[in-house]
């Protein structure tokens, strides 16, 4: 999931000049690994019209980030402006090993729920509990196949017109129409993660950088998934409550509100990022800054191996790396496989001069200011956003009385 959220939330906030609108709505769609996939991004390959039309009345933000590269934790992350450390989705919902928000998560459709705005969702959910994440109207993978209501286009369009239709009926019934958010979720562009594919070999096609498969153009202003919240919120004029989760300090929002981007471009540079596991097997924390051209990652717990899910291993580029490393030929990527695997505990890039992350300067003497500096803000927002793993991996966290980092003399 990464920059399909952006410019197709702003094109369908601003339908109307703000001040002008007598009724606003929302609606958000995103879609799993959504990146290039649309001539939007300069695409030849894939060819999206309707979105291209979108677009051309729209404020694209070509540096928007996911801030986790994993199913449940970035949609819950979008819904609640929170990072996943955050807001309890650590991973994976789904399944015996499923992964939930904290109860007292005040979520967007729950917060708009609260002010009479209309709430619906078609296509993947995968978050979880439901009194966090309530909807009006729903067609989920919790009630349907996901293979209709998140890969079935023609499906999903219907829905979205019953929506619609019965967005009309209420009205009508009512003496005034009220504002709505729907969000629609494809688990199109998802591959299917099968060692004998069950719906086709389309399902493992990925874009790969190859000519026609889109790029980027990048104007500087960073935007990432927990701005969503708070610019629906600012959409609809209503205020984030205080109340707090884990401790006596209120929840704060990280993310901004993106409308001012529709007035001027914003002097926004700082994005964080935080990853904790994806299946209950694959615990392997990150946290991570991009401020300017610096991209900074703590791996927390470096000394492992870097944990692979079953989807990625059956892919056909993992098997690749598999069978080239295993019969000692090139892989053709600047990576061996045990470098994938084994990181160091921070990697510091230029993304500047080095877009593809391949030297890491975070031993370089020349860049300790640097490596200083946003080790210190990623550190201060691990605590503004209650992070449990805050002191990891040198240290744990006492949190009787006032929360402090205890050392373990582990060598670390």
């Amino acid at each position: 999931m990464s920059f399909l959220f952006a410019w197709t939330l702003l094109c369908l906030l601003v339908c109307c000049d703000i001040g002008e609108c007598r009724r606003r709505n929302v609606l958000l769609i995103i879609a799993d690994d959504g990146g290039f996939e649309t001539d939007v991004y300069n695409n030849t390959v894939v060819q999206t019209p309707h979105l291209r039309a979108l677009s051309e009345r729209s404020v694209i933000f070509e540096n928007a980030f996911t801030s986790v590269s994993s199913c449940s934790p970035s949609r819950s992350t979008i819904l609640t402006g929170l990072p996943q450390h955050q807001n309890g989705m650590y991973g994976l919902h789904q399944g015996v090993h499923h992964f939930n928000s904290f109860d007292g998560v005040q979520s967007l459709p729950l917060l708009l729920k609260q002010a009479n705005i209309r709430t619906g969702i078609i296509g993947k959910k995968h978050v979880g509990p439901c009194p966090v994440y309530p909807f009006d109207f729903a067609y989920t993978e919790e009630t349907n196949s996901v293979l209709q209501v998140g890969r079935n286009i023609t499906k999903i369009k219907l829905l979205v017109r019953k929506f619609f239709q019965s967005q009309k009926e209420e009205s009508s019934e009512m003496e005034e129409e009220r504002p709505f958010f729907l969000y629609v979720a494809f688990h199109d562009p998802h591959r299917c993660g099968h060692s004998q594919p069950q719906y086709g070999m389309f399902c493992e096609k990925f874009g790969n950088g190859e000519s026609g498969m889109g790029n980027l153009c990048k104007t500087a202003s960073l935007t990432f998934f927990p701005d969503i919240t708070p610019t629906i919120l600012d959409w609809f004029s209503l205020p984030y409550p205080s109340y707090s989760l884990s401790g006596a300090r209120p929840v704060v929002l990280t993310g901004q509100s993106l409308l001012p981007a529709l007035i001027s471009e914003p002097s926004w540079v700082t994005v964080y990022a935080s990853q904790s596991l994806h299946e209950v097997t694959m615990f392997y924390p990150m946290r991570s800054i991009h401020q300017g051209r610096y991209r900074l990652l703590h791996n927390m717990h470096y000394r492992m191996p870097f944990p692979i899910d079953q989807d990625f291993y059956v892919s056909p580029t993992f098997q690749d790396l598999l069978n080239r490393t295993q019969s000692g030929q090139p892989t053709g990527w600047f990576k061996t496989l045990k470098e994938y695997y084994y990181r160091e505990r921070w990697e510091l890039f230029d993304i500047q001069s080095d877009p593809t992350e391949r030297w890491n300067l975070a031993g370089d003497p020349a860049y300790t200011p640097v490596l200083k500096s946003l080790g210190d803000q990623l550190l201060k927002w691990q605590w503004q956003t209650d992070d449990p793993w805050v002191c990891e991996p040198d240290a744990v966290l006492e949190t009787k009385l006032e929360p402090q980092c205890r050392p373990l003399y582990n060598g670390l």
